[in-house]
């Protein structure tokens, strides 16, 4: 028998297998938006500060269980996509001692500065969770 049909029966005879089916969900998903300040000069060091995130503040995020955290950017626009471990909510994450230390507030409270929250969002909010409405996903299974 040849390798490929080898390979095509076990991953038929075990779909849970992850290399047969890299799709399987383990995490759930979170999207943000947020404006930035208009004005280009802040714009800019917003933008450094993200070249270099603070490690006290990515092991903040590593050990309080985040998966991954992307931000994409719009002109004055950010969008941010949070991946967290299935089943896990951000308000149990978010309660992680690790998250609350004096260098991650003060990085809070630094990226705050540069931030302010969407047309018709609460003053002083920054960033907002958006509601998925539309998904197109081609797995096939």
């Amino acid at each position: 028998m040849n390798t490929l049909i080898r390979l095509t029966l076990i991953c038929l005879m075990f779909p849970i297998i992850n290399g047969c089916n890299t799709n399987l969900e383990k995490h759930d998903e979170y999207v943000f938006a947020v404006q930035l300040v208009n004005d280009p000069v802040k714009i800019q060091e917003y933008l450094e500060y993200h070249k270099k995130v603070w490690p006290e503040v990515e092991s903040g995020f590593k050990a309080a269980g985040y998966k991954s955290i992307r931000l994409y950017r719009f002109k004055n626009y950010l969008t941010m996509i949070v991946e967290v471990p299935k089943g896990v909510s951000l308000e149990e994450i978010g309660k992680a001692e690790e998250l609350h230390t004096e260098k991650v507030k003060e990085w809070n409270a630094l990226m705050d500065s540069y931030q302010k929250g969407l047309p018709g969002t609460k003053d002083g909010s920054t960033w907002v969770a958006m509601d998925k409405y539309y998904e197109f996903n081609n797995n096939v299974q």
